[in-house]
Order: C-alpha cells, then structure tokens, then sequence
C-alpha cells in the first residue's frame, strides 16, 4: 500500500482538519502543530501531527527504555513501588497534559518535551550527575548538565547518529527544562519545567517515606499548611494553583504562597533526602563505581566499545556519552568486569 501517492479519505483531511481545530480551540498563546521546524525538512505524516511524531519517535527510542532501569532517588530499592526515571517521566508528562488542557495549550507539544526531558540523565540519579560532572571537570575541564545530555541523545545519538530529526520547539523544551537553562520559548515548555519540579518533589517524599528515610510529621509544616498533608493533594494544590496563576498573568507561572511552599519542600529534600545521611552513605559507592569506569575509559579511547558515541566526538563526549547512557545495573556489571576477578564473578 502506497499511502503518500494514495492516501486514504482520513488521511487526505486529517492534517487540514488539525490545524482548523486548533485554531478554533486552543489559546492564541499556544504554540501550533504546523509547520514542522525541523533540522531536516521531511515530509509529515498523513495520520499524526508533527508533535505526536515526535512522541512516538522518543517512546520509541533507545533512551528511553533505558529510562526504567535508571534510579529517581533511591539506587536499587528493595521494593517494587519506587519510583524510576520512567515513571517520574510518565508522571511530568500526565500532570503537564492536564495542565496543558486547562490553558488550551498544546498538549502533544508538553507530551512529547515530557517523554524526553530526562534521556540524557546518567545511571544512580542525581549523585551520578554529580559524579560524572566532576570527573569531566577534573580530567578534561568540561563537565555534566544531563538536559544537554538530553538534547544530545535526541539530535546526535539515536538512531546509530542520525538523530531523531524532532521539531525545534520539542528540542527547545527538552534542553530548557531544568531551572539552570534559560527559560524555555514556548508555553507548553515552561509548563514542564514547573511541572518537573512539581512531580518529583511529592513522589520523592512519598518514596523517601515508604523508604523510612523520613517521617511525614517531619516535613516542613508550613509547607504542609498551605499545599495539603498527602502528595495527591499537594499535587492537586500545586497544578489548581498553577493553572489559574497563569491564566491571570498570560504567561506560566505560580502564586507566591504555592511557589514559596513548594521552595520549602525542596530545600527540606535537599537537606534531609537527596544529600541526607541515606543518600551520603550510598555517595561514596556509586562514587567509587563511576570514576573506576571513567578512569578506565579516559585511561585510553581505545577501550570505548563502539567508539563510544556518535562519530567526531572528542574523548571526553564519548566517554560522556558511554557512561551517561548507562543503566544502573550496567553500570554495576561494567565495574565488576574491571574490579572482580572472573574466578569470583557470579
């Protein structure tokens, strides 16, 4: 079946009818389906929109199965209800969705930046960013920021370094979601990066609390007061409150009560969870696993399997580009392949 010289009755109207629908319901704020802005002009599908391409080229890709074996906070719980990176995506991507809806916002764009925000993110959560941007300081004077990391694995990596060829504004909410890039260009980019923070927190809470890392009466009270005393209705205050903030402001942003106490929140995890006592007692393991790998690696570019990473990339990208694409148990296979010698090895 030749579906681009013979398109079927559905295809023929569908991309007509979407840009029609869109124009006639979503918010002039909203960013449009079409036209696709893409590095490499191809034709669009007749059934999707460029945006739900997009979606469907990042569930489909490597990374992101990757996603699943890759720790949130706690590095190999003992417990099948933790969270994962693909689960803390899966969650970002719903509540911006629902968010997105609210503003008559463009909900495939938030979809797809939130499927692919976090690709780019290395094995052992938010210590393994921290080790492996200080070994690229240390040895090569460079360093590790894993939204750049995800924008790499979209336009660089996938697809043997053909890259995934995604819309520009998709790219732009992927490389601008965390608080330490620039804000992003549209409104269904900075939904994600609040939405993000919004999700982690909570489910970092509920985690650290089934974990016994913390106690629920031990968080902030203040914070508690204001946004609700279960993560589902701090969830709920955070995404009301967001929503009809930026409806009066034209723009995405939080109240000054919801933002202040979700701050709280964030600096108690900080202090209490993320470099708490369980996580500082780990640190030195997945220290130890990280730079063994990384001094090997940087030891000699010959020992990269693969070559390491896309083509022309210097010694210091593969080696980023090998570890950072590592799930947690590879990881701990690779480091026992350097470290136990094969007589012991299970």
């Amino acid at each position: 079946m030749d579906t681009v010289s013979a398109p079927g009755i559905v295809a023929q109207r569908f991309a007509d009818g979407r840009q029609a629908w869109e124009q006639d319901h979503l918010s002039p704020r909203a960013a449009r389906s079409y036209p696709a802005r893409r590095a490499i002009s191809e034709p669009d599908c007749a059934l999707r929109t460029p945006l739900q391409r997009d979606r469907d080229r990042i569930v489909h890709c490597k990374a992101f199965r990757r996603l699943k074996h890759k720790t949130q906070v706690f590095v190999a719980p003992e417990g099948d209800h933790y969270r994962t990176r693909m689960t803390h995506t899966l969650e970002v991507t719903q509540i911006a969705r629902t968010v997105a809806r609210a503003l008559q916002l463009n909900e495939d764009l938030v979809e797809a930046i939130g499927l692919g925000h976090d690709l780019g993110h290395p094995p052992f959560g938010h210590i393994g960013e921290a080790v492996l941007d200080a070994c690229l300081r240390e040895r090569f004077g460079s360093g590790f920021r894993h939204y750049q990391q995800s924008l790499r694995i979209v336009e660089a990596l996938e697809r043997d370094g053909a890259g995934l060829n995604l819309c520009e504004i998709v790219r732009d909410g992927i490389v601008c979601h965390s608080g330490r890039a620039p804000q992003p260009s549209t409104m269904e980019g900075r939904i994600v990066r609040i939405v993000d923070r919004i999700a982690y927190i909570n489910h970092d809470i509920d985690d650290a609390v089934r974990a016994g890392v913390l106690a629920a009466s031990e968080l902030p009270s203040g914070a508690i007061a204001v946004l609700g005393a279960t993560g589902s209705a701090r969830i709920d205050a955070l995404v009301h409150d967001l929503v009809e903030t930026s409806e009066r402001a034209g723009d995405i942003a939080q109240g000054d009560d919801a933002g202040e106490a979700m701050t709280q929140l964030r600096t108690f995890m900080f202090e209490h969870v993320y470099l708490g006592d369980a996580a500082r007692q780990e640190h030195s393991r997945i220290e130890r696993v990280l730079r063994t790998l990384f001094d090997h690696y940087a030891s000699d570019a010959a020992l990269l399997p693969d070559g390491g990473g896309a083509p022309g990339a210097d010694h210091a990208q593969r080696i980023t580009d090998y570890l950072a694409g590592m799930t947690d148990r590879y990881a701990v296979r690779a480091f026992s392949a350097l470290s136990v010698p094969a007589s012991f090895a299970l």
